[in-house]
C-alpha cells in the first residue's frame, strides 16, 4: 500500500508540475492593456522570418542564449533597451548594471510594459517576464538585485535592441 500511495503521490506531482507548466499565463494589468495590439496577432511563421534565428528562439520559444554572448552585455550608453520583437521600452540604461551572470542585468523596469508569469522549465518555480505588448519571452527576475529595488532582471541580449538617447 505504501508503495502504490507513493508512486500515485510521485504521478500526480509530476502530471501537476507538467500542466501547470503548460498553464497559460497570468493575465496581469499591463498584458491586458496590450490585448488587441496587431503585434498580438503575428504568427509563428511571420515572427521566424522578422527575427534573428537566436531572437526567434529566445522571444517565441524562451530558449535562452549563452552566457556571455551578448554585446550589449557592454553597453554603457545613455540610452533605452527596447523589445527586439516590437521596440516596446522595457528598460532605462541607468537601470543597468554588470551582475556578472553573462546576461544584461537590470535592477529595475517599465513595470507597465511587462508581464510575467511562474516558469516551471527547470523544475523549480521562477518569474518569467515577457514584454507586454508581443509577449516575447525576456528572461527571469530574482531577488538578489542591488539597491534601491533588490530585483535582478535577467535579460537574454538578443531579446533587447539599444536605443541611444
Amino acid at each position: 500500500m505504501i508503495q502504490t500511495l507513493s508512486r500515485r503521490t510521485l504521478f500526480l506531482t509530476a502530471g501537476a508540475v507538467a500542466l501547470t507548466g503548460c498553464a497559460p499565463e497570468t493575465a496581469d494589468a499591463s498584458t491586458r492593456h496590450y490585448a488587441n495590439s496587431p503585434f498580438r496577432r503575428v504568427t509563428d511563421a511571420q515572427w521566424r522570418q522578422r527575427l534573428p534565428r537566436a531572437a526567434y528562439d529566445v522571444l517565441r520559444h524562451e530558449a535562452t542564449e549563452r552566457p556571455g554572448s551578448s554585446p550589449l552585455n557592454n553597453e554603457s550608453r545613455r540610452g533605452t533597451f527596447v523589445c527586439r520583437g516590437c521596440d516596446l521600452p522595457l528598460f532605462r540604461s541607468q537601470w543597468k548594471y554588470d551582475s556578472r551572470t553573462g546576461w544584461p542585468s537590470f535592477y529595475d523596469v517599465i513595470a507597465a510594459n511587462i508581464g510575467t508569469k511562474t516558469d516551471y522549465a527547470i523544475g523549480i518555480p521562477r518569474v518569467e517576464y515577457h514584454c507586454a505588448r508581443c509577449l516575447g519571452h525576456q528572461g527571469h527576475v530574482f531577488d538578489d538585485g542591488p539597491r534601491p529595488t533588490g530585483k535582478r532582471y535577467c535579460n537574454n541580449g538578443v531579446a533587447l535592441k539599444f536605443v541611444p538617447a
